[in-house]
């Protein structure tokens, strides 16, 4: 992926943060997503009273993108109130479900990691089934 795209993915995210809805943490994020299509999807984290039912800007986007019937990713840039913002390990895994683990993730203008650095033992079902 050339930088330039890498950039524009970022700035998306740093634009979908100004959307977050935050009332609790403080802690506005902001998500773009990339199918292998190149198709972009948005996200923000949605707070809720009841912590359970927030959810994070990363799986804002992710919901929005399977709907959309996508299920191959190749991006995503994240962006927090931090300089470098990292996705949450919940976050992590359901991204993982849809990558074989190459996925770029985005975490600053000049910071680039792949999904499988991040979650370098990615659970699959093949871990847990039963025959």
């Amino acid at each position: 992926m050339d930088a330039a795209t890498i950039k524009a993915l970022y700035d998306r995210a740093v634009e979908n943060q100004k959307r977050a809805y935050a009332p609790y943490s403080n802690f506005h994020v902001g998500a773009a997503l990339m199918a292998e299509d190149g198709s972009i999807y948005d996200g923000a984290n949605m707070e809720n009273a009841s912590f359970g039912a927030t959810t994070c800007a990363e799986r804002v986007a992710l919901g929005t993108a399977l709907f959309a019937g996508h299920r191959n990713f190749v991006a995503l840039a994240v962006v927090g109130d931090h300089e470098e913002t990292f996705p949450c390990g919940i976050c992590r895994q359901a991204l993982s479900e849809f990558t074989d683990g190459s996925m770029l993730v985005i975490t600053a203008p000049d910071r680039v990691h792949r999904l499988d650095e991040l979650l370098p033992f990615i659970f699959r079902l093949e871990h847990g089934a039963e025959e």
